[in-house]
């Protein structure tokens, strides 16, 4: 009989790890070409702060593949349950991901919550072993605009919203966010994003 983590989950399985991956992998866009010094830019943020029409609107000007953890939940488990074991799944298989695109070349915008420390350090990890740029952001709105947002997006206002939290979500994963103890940008989309746009991109460059 397998052991438990000890977090009480069934240690990650290398055959079913490979097999979410490449099904992840069918679900992504044509890639970029591949560049000399890729980056990984995470963008972190409660449900409704605008963490996907950011990380669009860096794509735009950065050649780059967009993971998005929501999206991808879906292309894994159809009918998602959200639970611990879940996630630590779905977050095995997309850091996988993450370290394969970069070992290719190919800059990676992780758009997710990744609301506690200790979720983030496996991504600090990643980039200090491959050698290659972190960047990372902190995006906000102002809770009456959140609000709105989560309302919006429970009357499908934007078809293009991948997510399925709601203001009760929202509330309860506001308990759990973590400092992030690494340099790291902070943007509010309910502001013009631009000039943190721009400054991301000199330093994705740089």
């Amino acid at each position: 009989m397998a052991t438990r983590g000890r977090q009480g989950f069934e240690p990650m399985n290398e055959d079913r790890l490979t097999a979410d991956v490449e099904k992840l992998k069918l679900g992504l866009k044509t890639l970029p070409e591949p560049a000399a010094s890729p980056a990984l830019v995470v963008v972190s943020g409660l449900p409704g702060t605008g963490k996907s029409h950011f990380s669009r609107r860096l794509a735009q000007s950065l050649p780059s593949a967009i993971l998005e953890s929501d999206v991808l939940r879906k292309q894994l488990f159809p009918v998602p349950d959200y639970s611990a074991q879940e996630s630590q799944r779905l977050f095995g298989a997309c850091h996988r991901l993450i370290e394969e695109l970069l070992r290719s070349g190919i800059t990676v915008i992780f758009d997710a919550t990744n609301l506690v420390e200790q979720h983030r350090e496996r991504l600090y990890r990643i980039c200090d072993s491959l050698r290659v740029k972190l960047i990372i952001v902190w995006v906000k709105a102002p809770r009456e605009v959140v609000r709105e947002r989560l309302q919006n997006r429970r009357n499908g206002a934007d078809a293009g919203d991948n997510s399925e939290a709601d203001w009760s979500v929202y509330q309860r994963m506001k308990l759990r966010v973590e400092s992030i103890s690494r340099n790291h940008f902070v943007v509010d989309t309910s502001r013009d994003i631009s000039p943190v746009v721009d400054k991301i991109l000199r330093e994705a460059k740089r």
